[in-house]
């Protein structure tokens, strides 16, 4: 399988320690991934062969039906896939760090271990989708937020909290000093998603996950919690994996986009191209199911039948049931993703 590190990278050697330009590869680059879980009704491959680079202060967007795999990548990179059942069966998961481009490959690290715990909160930081299944409802805000920072940092309770107090107003937290002592049912939704950010980025990750970080937030308060990224984004000089079902989102957000798909990426290009030239047919339907604001439309075209059963043992392409352009060769053969057109890549049989 082709690798969309093509895009915006040089490619990298496979495991152990090697030289890397930090000015030119990306600071994630994932190898034909594939994470299964192994259950008593059969084998679940959430993700299947997937290929995803991160570009240096970059956004990549990562988008997909429920079930396609995109949440499943994101543990994986943090290692918290839950084994049993799960397991990382194959693949590469390359961190570039930038003290001297040095490269680790997490998916060979130990999840319990001391260097993946460093790793995790401290290179990388991860926003949940629902902040109250996050945070501890028996701890204040300002202890949780200090905790972080005493575990990646060799300083004391009091600058622990001292940074706390300097992250709540980083997040532009109204009343930093008295949001410290409060917990989190005290808070808002937008509060509490703030301070999750404030959280992830105490510890200066050079990478954050964002995964359906504005879900459950109303439209205002995810405008500003996406801005509220964005400029976070340009003052801690992180990159950021952004994973979503909102393409609007993505549209604001994201510098690349991965569209996903029964555990692989069917599609991966520079945003621009997505939205104005969509080459496999399950990203045109996301598009055409998704009202645009000032475009008349006399009905919403959704995408018909349902997504394959993630046991199912499929042979060809995993879309082909539900393509309006299917092909004899695609229920017979998997298509591999490829460059189609400069910097834009799919897998499918139409090209």
């Amino acid at each position: 399988m082709s690798s969309t590190a093509n895009v915006d990278a040089t490619p990298a050697g496979a495991g152990g320690v090697e030289s890397a330009s930090p000015d030119q590869s990306p600071i994630l680059d994932i190898k034909d991934l594939h994470t299964y879980f192994f259950l008593e009704r059969g084998v679940v491959k959430a993700v299947n062969g997937v290929d995803l680079s991160l570009g240096r202060q970059s956004t990549l967007g990562i988008v997909g039906e429920s079930g396609c795999g995109k949440s499943i990548t994101a543990m994986s990179v943090m290692q918290l896939i839950k084994s049993p059942p799960g397991k990382i069966v194959k693949g590469e998961i390359l961190l570039r760090r930038q003290d001297g481009g040095t490269t680790i490959d997490i998916a060979k690290l130990d999840p319990k271990g001391a260097q993946m715990r460093a790793i995790r909160g401290g290179e990388i930081a991860v926003i949940f989708q629902e902040p109250m299944t996050s945070l501890n409802p028996l701890q204040s805000v300002g202890h949780q937020i200090a905790e972080v920072v005493r575990l990646h940092q060799d300083v004391s309770d009091a600058e622990a909290m001292n940074r706390a107090l300097e992250m709540l107003q980083q997040v532009q937290i109204s009343e930093p000093q008295r949001r410290l002592k409060q917990y989190p049912h005290q808070l808002s939704g937008g509060m509490r998603q703030r301070v999750m950010i404030a959280m992830a980025l105490s510890c200066n990750p050079s990478i954050l996950i964002a995964d359906e970080p504005t879900t459950a937030l109303d439209v205002t308060v995810q405008a500003q919690i996406l801005q509220l990224m964005q400029d976070l984004k340009a003052d801690f000089n992180s990159s950021i994996m952004l994973i979503t079902h909102n393409l609007g989102v993505v549209s604001q957000m994201a510098d690349h986009v991965a569209v996903m798909y029964l555990g692989k990426v069917v599609e991966y290009a520079p945003t621009r191209a997505i939205f104005h030239d969509p080459l496999h047919p399950y990203t045109s339907g996301l598009l055409s199911s998704v009202p645009v604001l000032g475009k008349k439309m006399s009905t919403l075209v959704p995408i018909k039948g349902m997504v394959p059963t993630p046991t199912a043992d499929i042979k060809g392409c995993a879309f082909a049931d539900r393509c309006p352009r299917v092909m004899k060769v695609c229920r017979e053969e998997t298509p591999v993703i490829r460059e189609i057109k400069p910097e834009h890549q799919a897998a499918c049989w139409l090209y």
